[in-house]
């Protein structure tokens, strides 16, 4: 975070009555002396009466249709640069929105993107959109998923790190995530924690016969010796104090959201790996799987190795052609 120079922040919605992923993309421009750009894609269809095609003019249209969001971003960069930060704007056809977001980033050469959680209808309204939850999943650079409108004060930043790295993250990973969290906790003169998740019986070591409970504690006594060694390796030389230092003898996903409630966390920083297919929607790993059920922003961060599929180009607008409903005789 603190190699942070441009913030690129998607906005959704431009005429939103709040815009609270733009608010916090600039405090954190404000705090880090980083360039914002506000970027919104026009991904909608632009439908085209093909009866009438000869008489259209395709590329005004395309520009007429942009002028006004393009009007409405260079309205909202203006006043965020009265304020002092250098901000600036930039609008295209583009689609899927998440990809349009993801070459947009790239352009800009953004190193973060900062986005609103789209609103949800469905009976499941905590389940993460999907434009929101393939933006979390395929962009190289981190993500902040702004999922509430409070202003950050003081925040309560939570790292997830797993320094045994038994639920398959790539070792450097947890450096990165600690990175990350120092840097936003820095920036936003807030609090850092740190949760770990271990296991208090490792499969193998249990004992059998009629000392179990006794030899039970013994393992489960050794093994949180062992995590807690472990953690305090992994965040030596970040400053986050043992009493910051949450071990939780839980699942990963249960563990970090016990935690994020009991200290009221404003955001949960963590790592996530890519997986394609029917692997990742029937299993998905513990990044995707708690991700709907916290209610603060998540930033996700993903291995500096990583490479996504998103094609370079853009794919200008997508033009449907319609035909009037003729009255049969």
């Amino acid at each position: 975070m603190s190699d942070i120079r441009r913030i690129l922040v998607a906005v959704k919605d431009p005429w939103a009555p709040s815009l609270p992923a733009m608010e916090k993309a600039a405090q954190l421009a404000r705090a880090l002396g980083a360039k914002l750009r506000l970027f919104h894609a026009k991904s909608e269809p632009l439908y085209i009466d093909v009866s009438q095609a000869n008489g259209y003019d395709l590329p005004q249209i395309e520009r007429t249709e942009l002028g006004r969001p393009a009007g409405r971003l260079e309205a909202l960069a203006r006043r965020l640069a009265s304020s002092g930060i250098a901000a600036d704007s930039a609008v295209d056809w583009d689609f899927p929105a998440y990809e349009a977001v993801i070459r947009a980033a790239r352009r800009f050469d953004a190193d973060l993107i900062v986005a609103d959680r789209h609103p949800t209808s469905h009976r499941f309204s905590w389940l993460l959109h999907f434009t929101d939850f393939e933006l979390l999943r395929l962009s190289t650079v981190p993500v902040l998923l702004v999922k509430t409108a409070k202003k950050y004060r003081r925040p309560r930043i939570l790292a997830a790190v797993d320094p045994s790295h038994a639920f398959s993250k790539p070792v450097k990973l947890d450096r990165e995530i600690l990175g990350c969290a120092s840097a936003l906790a820095r920036a936003l003169h807030g609090q850092l924690h740190a949760v770990n998740a271990f296991d208090p019986l490792p499969i193998g070591k249990l004992p059998t016969g009629l000392a179990l409970a006794e030899a039970a504690q013994t393992i489960e006594a050794a093994a949180e010796k062992r995590a807690r060694q472990t953690l305090d390796r992994t965040l030596r030389g970040v400053n986050i104090p043992q009493p910051r230092r949450h071990m939780v003898a839980r699942h990963p996903i249960d563990a970090i959201e016990d935690v994020t409630r009991e200290i009221a966390a404003d955001v949960l920083v963590m790592g996530a790996i890519s997986r394609s297919g029917l692997k990742r929607l029937a299993v998905g790993n513990t990044a995707e799987r708690v991700l709907d059920h916290l209610k603060c922003d998540v930033l996700i961060v993903k291995p500096r190795r990583f490479v996504n599929r998103v094609p370079r180009a853009g794919r200008g607008p997508q033009i449907v052609a319609v035909s009037p409903i003729q009255a049969v005789t």
